[in-house]
């Protein structure tokens, strides 16, 4: 894990030492273990890299780092299954001369081409120089785990871990006013419609799942995507029992591989299914003492308290808590937004800063977590009605088991005439969706009139999903999940830990897109595979609860608190300034909200002013 950049021009006195020390002194927070700089004799490439070391730890593993006299890569992150792809690579005659992934990715790239990436399990962000075909390759892991962001002006290419390092070398930081639109009024902190654009106009991120190559001769820059899931190839000859037997292998197996260190290892610990999960799988592989690391908010009604001791109770693990208060988030809010970037959607984030910061504090480097659970397995709630109107189309008797199922559960999603209607007339749901879309962003009257007027109509199209594997995919590769990615990645890099996430392992994914709906919610049951997975190796009671919960603090609190109301005011003032609020909106009175409410504009408007500012 580590912080990366890089800059390619035809101009040699762009690339230069003091420029890319520029770009890693911004990136130090990334990688405090280390720190290095390479520019080839024709001046035309330099690379920079922040290192912290977590396999390999000798001067071996230190980068840039070169092979065959040919390549040279800056590498940001972790390839789990190195060490069978190095196996393979010897085997093919290339040799080693450290223990690091880094240098079996080089290798790989030499053997295998950009199809490299198919071998890859693992999370990273990468760029190759090829000096031989004046070439650079660039890539970002499936799911977005690892950031990669760049600037192209037809002369220059720059690239970087974090835009804070685009901005030190004098890229302008201008904010994407329509992106901040879209923020205020429905919440969304990435562009469905379009993978790379980011809240600053000219700076891009590398899409998930893709590569780049850029032929500096021609100043030729193309982008692909090299890997995908089939959404509509369900295997229904498989039986629950075989589902169940093949998601506990691939999922154990990808724990495996995400335990392999040369520095300490922990867990977060949120004492919901997935952390426990986690921990429960570590524990059957290599029974210890870990350390896990929690949020606990006494007193609030969605604290996770007693199920965190139960859970450590049961493997005899050592617990650390942390518990964040109003007057933390004031005093730490500008320093993580500083680190964030782009808006985030609750105060969540906050807790989970401090979590990693405890972690690191505690002299863990490595932690594993259960992210990404909820959007491969159908965790949410809401994913109740897309299935059931799945089953109103082809199964109404399961249907009707599914749905007594679920009340006596004690599940209160809803389901009446609209969800019929959408389940039979799937044309006009995505029409009334659209239309609930544009309502809901005239409805924040606190918008400049000419800000409306200007970015009214480029809110993002709703695609209308018929079939549960379709809104899983859309969570997963297009909407949802790589926010919470780069939630986790920006707070635990600033503070020099890594997190690394089990449950995104590409061939556990590819096996779930494949099973049949019915194996994911069952008997009323959200995640029911995974539930039946883990039930025996869980305390009892937590395989099979249904009060999800989630990570989620007492927002709504603190924001009553009148020091967080100031600094809210505070930040209306500068969105006034910006042209983005109407002048009225700084009389209105504070809308405290619970963390992910749908109408969260108080809190959108604090995170936003603070950016801006």
């Amino acid at each position: 894990m580590c912080g990366i950049a890089g800059i390619i021009s035809g101009e040699a006195e762009q690339v230069s030492v003091p420029r890319l020390q520029q770009m890693t002194g911004a990136l130090a927070h990334r990688g405090p273990d280390g720190e290095a700089h390479w520019i080839n004799e024709s001046s035309t490439i330099g690379f920079g890299h922040r290192r912290l070391a977590i396999i390999d730890l000798s001067a071996a593993g230190a980068q840039p780092m070169h092979y065959l006299g040919r390549y040279t890569i800056v590498h940001n992150g972790e390839i789990y299954n190195y060490i069978e792809i190095r196996e393979t690579l010897l085997q093919k005659g290339y040799s080693f001369y450290s223990g690091s992934d880094t240098e079996v990715i080089m290798a790989a790239y030499d053997c295998y081409r950009s199809d490299c990436l198919q071998y890859f399990d693992g999370m990273f962000a990468f760029a190759i120089w090829d000096e031989q075909e004046q070439t650079l390759f660039a890539a970002r892991d499936r799911f977005g785990e690892k950031p990669f962001y760049y600037y192209f002006d037809g002369d220059q290419f720059v690239f970087a871990s974090e835009m804070k390092a685009l901005w030190t070398i004098g890229i302008e930081k201008q904010f994407n006013e329509k992106m901040f639109f879209n923020y205020f009024t429905l919440g969304y902190t990435q562009n469905p419609a379009n993978g790379e654009e980011t809240f600053y106009n000219g700076i891009n991120k590398l899409p998930a799942r893709s590569f780049i190559l850029y032929h500096l001769p021609q100043q030729r820059l193309t982008r692909s995507l090299y890997w995908n899931v089939d959404v509509d190839f369900v295997d229904e000859s498989i039986t629950a029992e075989q589902a169940v037997e093949q998601f506990n292998h691939l999922f154990h197996q990808s724990v495996q591989r995400r335990l392999r260190s040369d520095v300490p290892i922990g867990t977060s610990l949120s004492g919901g299914l997935d952390s426990s999960c986690v921990l429960a799988s570590i524990q059957s592989m290599a029974p210890r003492q870990y350390k896990t690391f929690s949020a606990i908010f006494p007193g609030f009604k969605k604290d996770e308290s007693a199920w965190i001791k139960k859970v450590t109770d049961h493997f005899s693990a050592q617990n650390y808590t942390v518990q964040p208060n109003a007057d933390e988030a004031i005093r730490d809010f500008e320093k993580i937004c500083y680190h964030q970037e782009e808006p985030f959607q609750s105060a969540s984030v906050l807790a989970q800063y401090y979590v990693y910061e405890r972690a690191k504090q505690e002299g863990v480097t490595v932690l594993l977590d259960g992210q990404g659970a909820d959007e491969i397995l159908a965790g949410y709630h809401k994913y109740y009605h897309w299935y059931w109107q799945q089953l109103f189309r082809e199964n109404k008797n399961r249907l009707q088991h599914e749905l007594g199922s679920a009340r006596r559960l004690g599940i209160a999603e809803p389901w009446g005439l609209k969800n019929k209607l959408a389940a039979a007339f799937p044309s006009y749901a995505g029409w009334y969706l659209r239309r609930q879309r544009a309502n809901q962003q005239l409805r924040v009257h606190d918008l400049n009139t000419s800000f409306v007027k200007e970015y009214g109509e480029s809110y993002y199209d709703i695609a209308h999903f018929d079939e549960l594997n379709n809104i899983l995919y859309y969570n997963t590769f297009v909407n949802g999940l790589e926010e919470l990615l780069r939630y986790a990645d920006r707070n635990s890099m600033a503070h020099g830990t890594e997190v690394r996430l089990p449950f995104l392992n590409h061939e556990l994914v590819k096996l779930l897109f494949s099973t049949p709906a019915c194996y994911k919610i069952k008997d009323g049951y959200t995640k029911w595979l995974q539930r039946k997975g883990m039930e025996d190796k869980l305390p009892a009671g937590l395989a099979w609860r249904t009060d999800k919960i989630g990570f989620e603090p007492p927002q709504q609190q603190w924001m009553n608190n009148q020091r967080l109301q100031e600094y809210i005011h505070e930040a209306k003032r500068i969105l006034v300034k910006h042209g983005m609020l109407k002048a009225q909106a700084l009389h209105k009175k504070i809308q405290p909200q619970e963390a992910h409410a749908a109408d969260n504009y108080d809190w959108r408007y604090l995170v936003a002013g603070q950016l801006l500012s």
